[in-house]
């Protein structure tokens, strides 16, 4: 829904799509306040590029390779209206709260040249409170020419160029495509996850990457912590369960908490076992990535 006062802020958006006609309607709609919307497409078969352009969206189309490349190709090639641009998925939207924190954050003079957003994650309609899942930290706006992605093949960052500061409203993460999608999508990324696993083993950490760093907030942490669980610690999956459902609280949540720590203990045992099948370089799993190991 339009939000009248802030009367198209200075803000380039940038959505990634791929067959998100389900998604795509509320998203834009968070974003309507925005004074530029970008719906950049990996060559949907469904209607998400019709519905985009229907709601007023300037539709650009180019085939996913993977998603740091794909995202640094937008943030290249684009013709962004605005200096800041706001990167969001389609499974999230922006409150009016947000919204009005990011016009008043990009009409601020400063040095400041990115921001941090609390992703506010929901599972099966309810909020994950605990399980160390909020705040859940991703620098999404920027300004244009200060900030690409680390060649990272999932789960991928912003390396900004100057200060980021951090926007105290969530942005809303909820995925309405169910459990079906859910399985599909994690199994892709947890090859994915393998394969970056397998590369922290066996190479140093290059200057494209998020730094690792303990004391830091937010993303830079959780990487240190996942690079020293992938060197020393041993059924790695099930001290994830253990942190999340015990250390961080996750019970809390009930039923569904409970479902959610469980899923992603899974989703780390599924990483575990293929970095295991990526350490034989005929196996399946080695010879589908071995270009990129």
């Amino acid at each position: 829904m339009p939000i009248p006062e802030l009367n198209k802020a200075p803000v380039s958006v940038l959505i990634c799509t791929r067959n998100e006609e389900r998604n795509l309607k509320s998203c834009l709609e968070s974003v309507a306040w925005a004074g530029d919307l970008f719906v950049f497409d990996s060559c949907s078969d469904d209607d998400t590029v019709n519905l985009a352009r229907q709601l007023g969206a300037r539709v650009v189309q180019r085939e996913f390779d993977n998603f740091s490349a794909h995202k640094n190709w937008a943030l290249d090639h684009l013709e962004f209206a605005h200096d800041w641009v706001l990167i969001v998925d389609a499974d999230e939207r922006v409150s009016p709260a947000l919204a009005r924190e990011i016009a008043a954050a990009v009409a601020r003079p400063g040095e400041v040249c990115g921001y941090y957003l609390a992703r506010k994650n929901f599972f099966c309609g309810q909020w994950i409170r605990h399980g160390g899942w909020y705040p859940d930290y991703n620098l999404r706006l920027l300004k244009r020419g200060r900030g690409r992605y680390e060649s990272r093949l999932v789960h991928e960052h912003v390396l900004l160029d100057g200060p980021a500061g951090y926007l105290e409203n969530p942005l809303i993460h909820h995925d309405y495509k169910g459990m079906e999608r859910y399985f599909e999508r994690h199994n892709v990324y947890s090859s994915l996850e393998a394969v970056e696993a397998s590369r922290t083993l066996t190479a140093p950490q290059s200057a494209q990457s998020l730094p690792a760093l303990l004391w830091a907030k937010g993303p830079e942490r959780r990487r240190f912590l996942k690079n020293l669980a992938y060197r020393f610690l041993p059924a790695r999956s099930l001290f994830k369960f253990i942190w999340m459902y015990l250390i961080k609280l996750g019970f809390l949540d009930g039923r569904l908490g409970f479902r959610y720590c469980l899923l992603h203990t899974f989703y780390e045992y599924q990483v575990s076992l293929k970095l295991e099948e990526l350490q034989d370089p005929n196996s399946p799993l080695a010879q589908k990535y071995r270009d990129l190991l």
